[in-house]
């Protein structure tokens, strides 16, 4: 097996996988690169889907809606001719203090992190069962582990520590159905949603912090998902793959 072969012939549903610079995009075209056939779903299409890379397609897809979940799911099985793998990625972050949190801003959180990737994973699963040895990647956070503190609040941090657990769940109930289940926990990716967004000096301060001296990029976490969805960690189910540089080492 070549590098370029990892996913050959691979059938894939990333979503929160429009905009060009960030994770999702990262994820799809680097399964694109390794031979998957990749649909990328979003709320929205940005500017620059219209020039998706050979082996990505785009669907839209609120994944707060089951009907939407449900029906982009199905859709791109047609497009693909089934489906191997599914990449719950579609996420947002919000670092409201509890005492100016407000109940809609917290079940909105809850909403698209962890129950968009319930309503995909569920939507995805009778073609996933029929396609044998599928693989599902889940995007957790850093912040689950740590408890937020960054640029995520109690509620994101709660929706991140929500998927761990979901992980960690379907990869026991959906292991003996042949589906391996697992997560990518992201520390500080350098995104369109976390760029400029520190106080001065913070930045420089949480770099210095980090043991390789940097942020992640996109394509790191994205390195990360080809990993848990490849044949390479066949024996990998559970498991939350840690992608943070060092800086939350625990």
């Amino acid at each position: 097996m070549t590098t370029g072969d990892l996913l050959n012939g691979r059938r894939v549903v990333v979503s929160g996988a429009a905009h060009p610079a960030g994770i999702g995009r990262a994820i799809a075209e680097t399964f694109a690169r390794h031979g998957a056939r990749v649909v990328c779903l979003d709320v929205a299409a940005p500017d620059g889907v219209a020039d998706l890379a050979e082996g990505l397609d785009y669907a839209v897809c609120d994944v707060t809606s089951e009907a939407d979940c449900r029906t982009a799911i199905a859709a791109a099985a047609e497009r693909l001719g089934g489906l191997d793998t599914l990449v719950n990625n579609a996420g947002i972050v919000g670092a409201i203090p509890l005492a100016d949190l407000r109940e809609e801003d917290f079940l909105r959180m809850i909403d698209v992190n962890l129950s968009g990737t319930y309503r995909l994973t569920r939507a995805a699963l009778p073609f996933l069962e029929k396609a044998g040895g599928a693989a599902v990647v889940n995007m957790a956070s850093m912040s689950a582990s740590r408890g937020g503190g960054l640029l995520g609040g109690s509620h994101y941090a709660a929706s991140k520590g929500g998927m761990i657990s979901f992980t960690k769940a379907l990869a026991r109930e959906l292991g003996p159905r042949g589906i391996r289940v697992n997560a990518v926990a992201p520390g500080i990716v350098s995104t369109p949603m976390t760029n400029g967004r520190f106080p001065p000096g913070q930045e420089e301060a949480l770099r210095a912090a980090i043991p390789l001296g940097r942020f992640a990029t996109p394509e790191d976490v994205a390195g990360a998902a080809l990993y848990l969805a490849s044949g390479l960690s066949a024996y990998c189910t559970g498991i939350v793959l840690e992608v943070n540089g060092g800086y939350h080492i625990h």
